[in-house]
């Protein structure tokens, strides 16, 4: 497993780097070259980076919209089990804690580093109809927060769910 330091987290640590995080470095890059043109200005350039090429405004907003709900799918495919959370939450700490005794890999997004959090967090409820985190996924199914997923764990049925994951996935290299 590889660990990187993010440069607001102070000791906190999150895993390897995504095409999330990728995308959120590129519109961090564009919003703070913009900041002199104001909030819509830093909008359309981050939304034009990550895009990868300018376009006229309501699509470059509408990009900004639809890109923190694109990112997270495509975070939730590539990982076996991803929990969204905030650096300061204690259940957070509490389901991460779960996962790490069980020796489970697992992706963690801190929303509370992202200069984009609020609107990953607003995508996250118009996904599982709830705002608060964590947000856990597993095998690419929302499962719950802390208290659910400790409630799958004592009913026997989280490792079943983890190891589903891991057996598609060696699967799909073997044909690969």
């Amino acid at each position: 497993m590889i660990w990187h330091r993010p440069a607001l987290a102070g000791t906190r640590l999150i895993r390897s780097r995504s095409a999330l995080a990728g995308w959120l470095d590129r519109a961090a890059g564009a919003a703070g070259a913009a900041g002199a043109a104001g909030a819509a200005g830093a909008a359309r350039a981050a939304a034009a980076a990550a895009s990868g090429m300018e376009s006229n405004t309501s699509s470059s907003l509408e990009n900004l919209a639809t890109a923190p709900l694109n990112q997270i799918q495509e975070t939730i495919s590539d990982n076996c089990v991803v929990i969204f959370s905030k650096t300061s939450c204690s259940y957070c700490t509490m389901a991460k804690k779960l996962f790490h005794d069980m020796n489970v890999n697992y992706k963690v997004v801190e929303l509370d580093l992202l200069e984009y959090g609020n609107q990953f967090q607003d995508a996250l409820y118009k996904m599982t109809g709830g705002r608060t985190v964590p947000r856990i996924f597993v095998n690419g199914t929302f499962i719950g927060g802390a208290t659910d997923t400790h409630r799958l764990h004592k009913e026997g049925k989280l490792l079943p769910l983890v190891h589903q994951c891991y057996l598609k996935k060696s699967k799909r290299k073997e044909f690969q």
